[in-house]
């Protein structure tokens, strides 16, 4: 149970050249590799997901996958709750976003360390109580961070706090896995508020991961 709690809590974490904040899509590709004998990288990929789209507008995202295990996430910034929709759930299981189990010991920040896309991006290193997180990106597509403020679960504030502005490319190390996370696609475009709201009539439960 320990791996998808830390799991659920990783993808909480999944951020042109303009004076606004960047609304749109960016599409991910993931690579999982395990460090337990309890799961193989194998079926971690297929269960969180090769592909992840992340959608933003505002304060709100939404994530959808490929994988088997996890389907999307919602985070309503109202709410400042995420909620997880899984396969083997009816309700959509929420987080707290006020709530992080982790705790960012120690942040570094590399200048003009990599180029993805085209655009040039720095380096976030966050040395955690559960690992090793890098975050790579560009301050063309800028986030407001005081939108994010009580986004504590996944470090996302903390994230956003010293970067404004969504990963290109994300390695997170865990003693359970490993994965890293790049962009494939960045599509500026205009959202549907509906995007942003949970489905009719559905059920939802505090997530016990």
């Amino acid at each position: 149970m320990k791996i998808f709690g830390q799991l659920i809590l990783l993808l909480a974490t999944f951020s042109l050249s303009c004076a606004q904040d960047f609304e749109g899509k960016v599409v991910y590709k993931n690579d999982y590799k395990s460090n337990t004998a309890s799961l193989t990288s194998e079926q971690l990929n297929t269960m969180m997901g090769t592909t992840l789209e992340y959608f933003i507008k505002g304060g709100n995202y939404k994530t959808s996958t490929n994988g088997t295990f996890l389907q999307w996430q919602l985070f309503i910034n109202k709410d400042n709750k995420l909620y997880n929709k899984i396969a083997i759930s009816l309700s959509l299981l929420w987080n707290d976003g006020a709530v992080n189990p982790d705790e960012v010991l120690s942040a570094q920040i590399n200048k003009g360390v990599t180029d993805i896309l085209g655009y040039k991006c720095d380096e976030l290193i966050l040395n955690c109580k559960s690992g090793v997180q890098k975050y790579y990106f560009s301050s063309q597509l800028r986030v407001d961070a005081k939108l994010f403020e009580q986004h504590k679960f996944g470090n996302w504030s903390e994230v956003l706090s010293r970067t404004n502005a969504l990963p290109l490319k994300m390695i997170v190390s865990t003693p359970q896995f490993t994965v890293e996370s790049i962009a494939t696609q960045v599509v500026p475009m205009k959202l549907d508020d509906k995007m942003f709201e949970l489905p009719p009539d559905s059920k939802t439960e505090k997530s016990p991961y």
